[in-house]
């Protein structure tokens, strides 16, 4: 099952973060899962690409992780962080959350509780105004129902409706979903809404997010409904 989320996993230790990365693929929570071994890679990663969250170790080789922490908040990453540490000090667990972590894993920690937290925080965080998604060539922010492209030189304005599509057609993943099931989904069961409505808003969509709405690429209809293609 393809989620589109993404992880980027900061951790220099290979063994830790191999089976990090293939338990966390083992559970299909994310499409997309990224490795860093230093915090200056780190840092370049996330400039040139939107992760769904980071697991971020505190005791990397060229810098504190708490300071990497700091910096990607100050420069707008909003997605959930979780710091790994072997310390377990109250000290350090307020120092991480300071520098603007979400939570704090002691190590070695059990892989059961830190997919419960990751999952969690992700929940949580995809609720909030703060989530952004990636969408083909687009971030789309829910909150302020707008795709960007790039760094935000390009920016699509969405309808309250069109946000929502959108929206639930993410969260499904690379799964079809009917007509029915949208409807109910974007407009509540609404007797007056037809299905004819949503083709309508579908085809709008289109207009503004294909690069050719004659090769549909991002919306795909299938046989029953539609589906955003990863």
């Amino acid at each position: 099952m393809s989620t589109g989320r993404t992880l980027l996993i900061v951790e220099d230790d290979e063994l830790l973060r191999k089976a990090l990365k293939d338990q966390l693929t083992a559970q299909q929570d994310f499409s997309v899962i990224d490795e860093a071994i230093s915090g200056a890679a780190a840092l370049k990663q996330i400039k040139a690409a939107v992760y769904d969250m980071i697991l971020l170790d505190i005791g990397l080789p060229d810098m504190d992780g708490r300071d990497v922490c700091k910096q990607l908040r100050g420069a707008g990453v909003r997605s959930p962080i979780i710091m790994l540490t072997a310390a377990d000090s109250d000290d350090d667990t307020i120092t991480g959350l300071e520098a603007g972590a979400n939570d704090y894993v002691t190590k070695p920690f059990r892989m059961a509780v830190l997919l419960a937290r990751v999952r969690a925080h992700l929940r949580q965080h995809e609720k909030s105004d703060d989530a952004i998604f990636v969408i083909g060539p687009y971030k789309f922010q829910p909150a302020a129902k707008m795709l960007m492209v790039g760094d935000g030189v390009k920016k699509i304005r969405l309808t309250e409706k069109e946000t929502a599509i959108l929206k639930y057609l993410y969260r499904v993943g690379n799964k079809t979903v009917s007509r029915e099931t949208l409807l109910g989904e974007v407009w509540g069961y609404n007797a007056a809404v037809t299905t004819h409505t949503l083709e309508t808003h579908v085809y709008r969509l289109r207009q503004k997010i294909e690069p050719n709405p004659d090769q549909v690429q991002i919306l795909m209809t299938e046989p029953g409904g539609y589906r955003l293609n990863p």
